[in-house]
């Protein structure tokens, strides 16, 4: 369980997370059900040679969904089969068709094919463990920041994904990534229902996306996103947030018995297929 950050305004919540991340990481990834399902994938994964022996594990197969954010494809074990058998190379194999991007990050991870035909990959290497049980972790945290405000999740999504945008059609190809581009740059929501290509041409005329690469860009991003979303969307009061409370108890000079600083929010400034 995440620190609650119900009840704060986004770029609050968004530097608290910031300030207390390593704790909140720590405390997630020693929570039993998590902890038990990174001991199993780890434990079993290694035996796994093909795509039909990943999906027939449950716990295996859901714990590496999830750390793909799939959550809601688990039960699709016939078409993610599919999609990893899926030659990369020929356009018109189904990972090719499949729009949203984390179809192709999985099959890219789990490598069970390439471009030279199927392969057998070697699961046992503990860096590639490390690196799945990481981005389950990362993902655990960044949703259950969302379920209590989904403008922070947005933020915490773009900031995993950033890296990798190089083109419009990487924007266009998530939707939260996409909402956010449009709430930064002043651009009204029905644009999403304009042909790919002119949303393309539009967001060209906005904004250059080499100025990603400058951090300063990105933030400058981040706080106009976050303004627009807190006015059209205000985060909901909850008196009873445990962020609140420590905001409440540092203004009236009350103890509060609980490790975390309060000094970590000083810093704060106001159709699946083609």
């Amino acid at each position: 369980m995440v620190l609650s950050i119900s009840g704060l305004g986004s770029q609050l919540a968004l530097n608290l997370i910031d300030r207390t991340k390593d704790r909140q990481m720590e405390t997630l990834r020693s929570e039993a059900q998590h902890k038990r399902a990174a001991e199993q994938f780890r434990e079993r994964i290694g035996s796994i040679t093909t795509p039909e022996e990943f999906v027939k594990d449950f716990e295996v197969y859901s714990f590496v969904m999830r750390a793909f954010d799939m959550e809601d494809q688990i039960f699709g074990k016939g078409m993610i089969r599919k999609v990893l058998e899926s030659d990369p190379s020929d356009d018109t194999s189904l990972v090719n068709r499949l729009t949203q991007s984390s179809f192709g990050e999985l099959h890219n991870a789990m490598g069970f094919t390439t471009e030279n035909g199927p392969q057998v990959p070697d699961f046992t290497d503990p860096e590639w463990q490390d690196a799945i049980v990481d981005q389950y972790f990362e993902t655990q945290f960044r949703n259950e920041h969302n379920d209590l405000n989904s403008t922070v999740g947005t933020v915490l999504e773009l900031r995993t994904k950033v890296e990798d945008i190089d083109t419009w059609y990487d924007v266009l190809k998530d939707k939260e990534i996409s909402e956010f581009f449009r709430k930064a740059l002043f651009l009204p929501d029905q644009m999403a229902t304009l042909d790919v290509d002119m949303q393309v041409k539009i967001f060209e005329k906005k904004f250059d996306l080499t100025k990603l690469s400058d951090p300063r860009e990105v933030e400058s991003l981040v706080t106009r996103f976050i303004a627009i979303s807190d006015i059209q969307n205000p985060p909901q009061a909850n008196f009873n947030s445990t962020a609140v409370n420590l905001l409440n108890s540092s203004l009236s000079g009350q103890f509060v018995p609980i490790t975390l600083d309060i000094s970590a929010i000083s810093g704060f400034s106001p159709s699946l297929y083609r």
